[in-house]
């Protein structure tokens, strides 16, 4: 009979050091695959693509969740921000474009504690720009597969400045800056609040009602560095023609209707030396032209004339003759308008 790996029930010198070769080649192989896969899928290089390409398909909440971009309160603190910070902006919805056309530029030791330095260009909307992220590594996947965290989080702090309504638009989503403010400071005409927001990424402020609307303004962000942005709000036409229509219903309903000289509350009134006969009879003849612009604490109409009209019968106390009196009065008018939280006008003459 032919010869066999087994003596008496066991394994020869020459099969056992064909096994023992065989597992150093499969221990060798699977240890170049696990280094291979921290290199490429695992890698501190991947772990930046995959963060941006998170922000690139607006997945909001896999970037926001990706480790070392979350702050904590004292990672806040520390960055001088309040713990209450607005985190509205970070969700899907809200970009107006992410990175695209991503490449690595380098992946590089930083200091002795594995930490990494991934550099990375993109591009956003028309600009190509690149950056440079920290990592560093995390406890690891199944003990062998490389985690990462962003050494710093790549978190920008947007501070917007809602001029003259408290109110702005960024992407599908409305805010109201006065969300986290008390008493007076609800009060101002224009309003500024903090909100935390992802980065890589271009968002498009704005705002558009009945009555206000602001020219849309994009901004880009940069990871972990602040961003400004003002919403300047301002009067529509239907704004501006509303409170045209109450400077007039003023002026015709409750100045012109008083029989007298000079009426009462009202910018224009007429003095004659001579006996009033009859009733005075006021018209309009030219109601001022409301136009609105920003001004400390409401939008102002600065002081623009009217004409308005004035007759009678009088009596001339120099030879007693009477005759008809008719003369146009010019007078100025000048007004603020500001918008109600219920949506009305308020306008407070001047």
């Amino acid at each position: 009979m032919g010869s066999s790996g087994r003596r008496g029930g066991r394994l020869s010198p020459a099969a056992i050091a064909g096994w023992a070769g065989l597992a150093v080649l499969l221990g060798g192989a699977m240890l170049a695959a696990l280094g291979g896969l921290n290199q490429s899928l695992y890698g501190a290089s991947a772990f930046v693509e995959r963060y941006l390409d998170a922000i690139a398909r607006d997945d909001i909440v896999s970037a926001a969740a990706t480790p070392g971009v979350r702050l904590d309160p004292a990672d806040l603190a520390g960055a001088g921000l309040p713990e209450d910070i607005s985190t509205a902006m970070l969700r899907s919805g809200v970009l107006r474009s992410g990175p695209e056309d991503v490449r690595v530029l380098g992946d590089e030791p930083s200091g002795d504690q594995g930490a990494r330095t991934v550099t990375v260009s993109y591009r956003l909307e028309s600009s190509i720009v690149e950056t440079t992220f920290e990592v560093k590594p995390i406890e690891p996947l199944y003990g062998v597969l490389n985690r990462w965290e962003f050494a710093t989080s790549p978190l920008t702090v947007v501070q917007v400045t809602a001029a003259h309504s408290p109110m702005f638009t960024v992407g599908s989503l409305t805010l109201d800056t006065r969300a986290n403010k008390t008493g007076d400071e609800l009060l101002g005409f224009t309003q500024q609040a903090p909100y935390l927001a992802v980065a890589p990424a271009v968002y498009e402020f704005g705002y558009e009602s009945t009555l206000l609307e602001a020219v849309p303004t994009p901004l880009a962000t940069t990871p972990g560095t602040p961003a400004e942005v003002r919403v300047d709000a301002l009067p529509t036409d239907e704004f501006v023609e509303r409170v045209q229509a109450k400077v007039d219903e003023y002026l015709v309903d409750q100045c012109a209707t008083q029989p007298v000289l000079k009426p009462a509350g009202c910018p224009f009134g007429v003095d004659v030396d001579d006996r009033v006969v009859t009733e005075p009879v006021w018209t309009i003849v030219e109601s001022p032209a409301v136009t609105l612009v920003p001004g400390e604490a409401a939008f102002e109409m600065p002081p623009t004339p009217g004409v308005a009209r004035v007759a009678f019968e009088a009596q001339s106390l120099f030879d007693g003759t009477f005759y008809n009196f008719e003369q146009d009065e010019g007078f100025m008018l000048a007004l603020e308008a500001r918008v109600r939280p219920d949506g009305s006008i308020a306008i407070q003459l001047k």
